[in-house]
């Protein structure tokens, strides 16, 4: 029997890298340390005889730190051995470095085995003995019975976009069709939250009926996208839908018409689905995982949880999320993301906890960032953080060049356009603060992130602009969503008073009061964000005229 044309791709996406490091050794060698055996002919990790499940790429990745455990190992040398030179996240690095550390037992705060070296690289530390053995062959020849490696569904959730089929008849719309899986591949590769297939991998399946469960079992994905595209005459036609392989069940499906000439709207599709998948398959994460048993869970899995949580706008649900991140970081304390999205929720909280001083909320989310930064300066959302917090104390260049960063460290960040255009909202460029949110609207139209703070950049802005009824009917479309957000409460206040609406800004202010007792003209000169005196002059102007006591 042959090995299928799927059978040999999943080989050689799981092994590839684990093959090529046999080859360039002059001799396999198993490798023993504490309770541990490396079995690279089988390309297994054992311990006491049992069988420890482990990634491909998480086991290549062990077996190139044990190999060179005279030596630190540098980031750059990992990327280029285990990823083959592609560009990896430091996050992905991150988790699989902590990855091989579960493994074997050891964790990010002991570092008995693997150690980190700040700025320098990891190094194996372990006690190892090796002993040779015989090369097992890497496979069959062509007159002989192959056997398929097992199929392994990684830990990590992970995606296959099938090429989108070409439904117009017309061979020359090939093109359209492939271009479109294409760039949303791309698309989804820029985040950090799972895996995607690569191109030619999930693209050896053109042309074929292929089962979506099929797919998922030779190239080891949780996930699969599938789509179509139809062209009549001048306009076109794409579906898309998203199956989790691993239940059977559809998760999302969706139709999109557009004109066939206009390149704008069809960004815009590939852009709302790759917005709708990656908020689909977290939720369906975040969902799975908390049936985990938890024994099982890592810094990783905490991290995904708490996403969902972070997208409402509600001190509860952000206070849930501020809860598994702490443990994420507990479990994992170099994990520089996980710091990062904890910073992130104290911004949140700057509209939404009354309770907790904002200047308390300020020194948290700053502390935070900061600490995100000294592991991982490549992260923007740590950027990010670090950013809005120094908006927040009317350190606008600070703010700026941080935001400014976290959108050249990742261009397709619309988050961090949003971001930089509320520094400029508030630091007296309210023009230039526009036009990045609505760059931040056209990179991820429906980014979850961006729901939730898109309002605030914007009433901000209008509020800067002296545009108060713009600014009113931002926060009054925000508080309709969003009851317990003191901030487009507070704004709504201070515009209708200065519209002299006096009996809607008292009934506006009463609202406010409730959401914050503790607002005063003290705190408010204290704790407006605006850099501007004047902005802030006229903030405190119009809660005075809506009746806020001294």
């Amino acid at each position: 029997m042959s090995i299928t044309l799927g059978q040999n791709l999943r080989w050689k996406y799981g092994l590839i890298a684990s093959l090529s490091l046999a080859a360039r050794s002059v001799e396999n060698l198993d490798f023993r340390f504490a309770d541990f055996e490396i079995d690279l002919a089988r390309h297994e990790l054992r311990r006491r005889g049992e069988l420890v499940l482990i990634e491909p790429q998480v086991f290549d990745l062990l077996v190139h730190l044990v190999r060179n455990r005279n030596r630190i190992v540098s980031k750059n040398e990992l990327i280029d051995t285990i990823w083959m030179g592609r560009v990896v996240s430091e996050e992905t690095l991150s988790s699989r470095v902590s990855a091989a550390r579960r493994a074997i037992g050891d964790n990010g705060v002991d570092q008995a085995l693997i150690r980190t070296h700040y700025k320098r690289g990891f190094r194996f530390v372990g006690a190892v003995h090796d002993n040779p053995v015989l090369p097992a062959p890497l496979a069959a020849s062509s007159s002989e019975t192959a056997t398929a490696p097992a199929i392994v569904i990684f830990d990590r959730p992970s995606i296959a976009v099938l090429p989108f089929e070409n439904m117009s008849g017309d061979p020359e719309q090939d093109f359209l069709a492939d271009g479109l899986s294409e760039d949303i591949i791309t698309g989804l590769s820029r985040q950090r939250w799972f895996s995607v297939i690569a191109r030619n991998s999930s693209f050896a399946f053109k042309g074929e009926a292929a089962d979506p469960r099929k797919v998922a079992r030779e190239l080891g994905v949780r996930y699969v996208l599938e789509g179509s595209v139809r062209k009549a005459a001048d306009r076109v036609r794409v579906t898309a839908q998203l199956i989790d392989a691993d239940k059977r069940v559809h998760l999302w499906a969706d139709r999109y018409d557009s004109a066939l000439a206009n390149i704008f709207e069809q960004d815009e599709i590939t852009n709302r689905v790759i917005d709708s998948v990656r908020s689909q398959i977290i939720m369906a994460e975040a969902a799975r995982l908390r049936c985990k048993p938890l024994q099982n869970i890592d810094a990783s899995d905490l991290v995904m949880q708490a996403l969902p949580h972070m997208w409402r706008m509600s001190a509860d649900e952000q206070r849930q999320a501020q809860e598994l991140l702490e443990q994420a970081v507990t479990l994992d304390a170099e994990y520089a993301h996980a710091h990062a999205l904890l910073g992130w929720t104290y911004v949140c909280l700057f509209n939404l906890d009354s309770h907790t001083p904002i200047g308390e909320l300020t020194d948290r989310a700053l502390e935070t960032a900061a600490r995100a930064l000294a592991l991982d300066d490549q992260d923007h959302w740590g950027h990010l953080v670090f950013g809005l917090s120094q908006a927040r104390r009317r350190q606008s260049e600070a703010a700026v060049r941080h935001l400014s960063r976290s959108i050249d460290l990742n261009p397709n960040f619309a988050l961090g356009h949003a971001g930089l255009g509320y520094a400029l909202a508030c630091g007296g460029q309210p023009e230039r603060g526009l036009e990045f949110l609505e760059q931040a609207l056209l990179l991820n139209p429906l980014d979850p992130f961006l729901a939730v703070y898109a309002p605030v950049v914007r009433y901000m802005a209008h509020f800067a602009l002296e545009q108060y009824d713009e600014t009113i009917t931002v926060c009054r479309s925000m508080a309709a969503r969003h009851p317990n957000h003191a901030g487009a409460r507070r704004l709504m206040t201070v515009s209708l008073g200065m519209l002299g609406r006096i009996h809607e800004a008292r009934d506006s202010l009463a609202h406010t009061l409730a959401l914050q007792p503790d607002l005063s003209s003290d705190h408010v000169a204290k704790n407006t964000v605006y850099t501007n005196a004047s902005d802030r002059s006229r903030f405190l102007l119009g809660l005075q005229k809506a009746g806020l006591r001294p």
